[in-house]
């Protein structure tokens, strides 16, 4: 499976990628902009992205901005429904706005908030079915 890890911050995309590894290929984007182009590509090259970690504060492209154009993406290229990425929202930010606008707004699969630890993230990709 395949996963990209969107996270302005070195120390938290090296914990991501670690825990991720043995069940994922990784991608790195360090921007919002950057995690849209790589979608992009990643879907024209046939191989499309099972999971994305995406942290929604970061410069420039948020990561609720960068939600929102990659749903657009998967609606242009009629991705069916069940077949879209699943996107757990990454942030230190634990307040009810912050995840409204991740769920409803965005089209966000999950929510972690950090510091996120191994367990929490292996028992919410139990719950989206990747393990």
């Amino acid at each position: 499976m395949k996963c990209l890890i969107v996270e302005d911050d070195f120390i938290s995309r090296r914990i991501l990628k670690e825990m991720l590894s043995e069940h994922f290929d990784c991608d790195i984007a360090i921007n919002g902009e950057e995690a849209v182009t790589s979608f992009r590509l990643a879907h024209e090259g046939k191989h499309p992205y099972d999971l994305i970690c995406m942290d929604i504060m970061m410069p420039g492209v948020n990561g609720q901005e960068a939600l929102k154009r990659i749903r657009e993406l998967e609606r242009s290229l009629q991705v069916p429904p069940k077949l879209e990425a699943k996107v757990i929202m990454t942030t230190a930010l634990d307040d009810p706005k912050t995840v409204v606008q991740a769920f409803y707004q965005g089209g966000a699969t999950a929510y972690l908030v950090k510091p996120i630890s191994r367990q929490k993230l292996m028992n919410e990709l139990r719950v989206l079915g990747l393990l």
